[in-house]
């Protein structure tokens, strides 16, 4: 079982278009989507695409119109009552696969609805291989909200509690980072220079650059790192060695959701049992897969790339 949270659910709008978008023109939409999004609902539609059981738990107020497209994604959720309508996403896609995101607010949620969120989480955790925590913060939640999700799942559940995955940004990953001790984080290599304040070092390529800036983290503060570098591919990192490995040829149609179908990819490898390196290439696939297809659809195990996917350990 993988359990996921998702605080700040949305649902994903994607508006095709069939030329470069023009900024301050009027243009004509050639297809529209709608999928229940946010990054754990993400990870757990790609989850139970592959046939591993997976659980998402998220707040939704009984009324909300994304009830039916939560349905309609097919996954198991647990649901904690909150007042408010989910926010909307849109995500403007060109031929090219370029894509133009534009994030509504959210319901904004108070500690009180945290704590009715960890009881659940914690209670649904037990005996779990993963919990991803994934995605931005509600509005009205403090900086801090993961870690406390996380000490209450550890000191509650001891032996039982689940290794932890947290893939965020800003603030609410640096209060990760800093004071909640994960097993794996799934920065980009622009959250993770946030992240550490400074520019990734100078190095031969990109690989190595963000290879040499998570030692800065791994296995200090973090477990391991695993981060994504869109058509570079993707590095993992972790108290074992680093691996990179590039994508194949993709079509990119939509960008949106393909870090975290990555991030399922690696978690479906890991919990299968396989070695870290096969890991990283299922997330590569997984990721590129994602990338193909328009809106947020979750691949499946059919649309994922058979090219041969090399993979090279790093040095420092």
């Amino acid at each position: 079982m993988i359990v996921t949270l998702t605080v700040h659910p949305s649902l994903d709008r994607t508006i095709s278009i069939d030329a470069p978008l023009r900024v301050g023109e009027v243009q004509t939409a050639t297809a529209v989507r709608e999928d229940a999004g946010g990054k754990g609902i993400n990870v757990a539609r790609v989850l139970h695409a592959a046939t591993v059981e997976s659980l998402a738990v998220l707040p939704l107020d009984a009324g909300d119109p994304f009830g039916a497209a939560l349905a309609d994604a097919d996954v198991e959720v647990r649901t904690v009552p909150v007042h408010g309508r989910t926010r909307a996403n849109i995500a403007v896609t060109d031929p090219t696969g370029e894509t133009t995101k534009i994030n509504l607010p959210g319901v904004a949620l108070a500690v009180d609805d945290l704590r009715a969120i960890i009881e659940v989480v914690v209670e649904v955790s037990r005996g779990a291989a993963w919990l991803v925590l994934a995605g931005s913060l509600a509005p009205g939640l403090p900086d801090d909200s993961y870690v406390r999700v996380i000490r209450a799942v550890r000191t509650r559940l001891g032996d039982d509690a689940p290794r932890i995955a947290v893939d965020t940004s800003g603030a609410a990953l640096r209060a990760v980072v800093a004071d909640g001790r994960p097993d794996l984080i799934k920065p980009n290599d622009e959250e993770l220079a946030d992240l550490l304040g400074a520019a990734l070092p100078d190095a031969a390529d990109l690989a190595d650059a963000v290879h040499e800036a998570a030692l800065a983290l791994v296995p200090d503060t973090v477990g391991a790192a695993l981060v994504t570098l869109g058509g570079d591919g993707a590095v993992l990192v972790s108290a074992d060695g680093a691996w990179a490995a590039s994508p194949p040829p993709t079509r990119v149609r939509s960008t949106v959701g393909a870090g975290d179908s990555s991030l399922a990819g690696f978690l479906i490898a890991d919990s299968a049992g396989l070695d870290p390196a096969t890991a990283l290439v299922s997330a590569i696939r997984y990721g590129s897969a994602a990338a193909a297809l328009e809106g947020t659809q979750a691949p499946g195990t059919s649309d994922l790339p058979t090219a041969d996917i090399p993979v090279r350990r790093l040095h420092r």
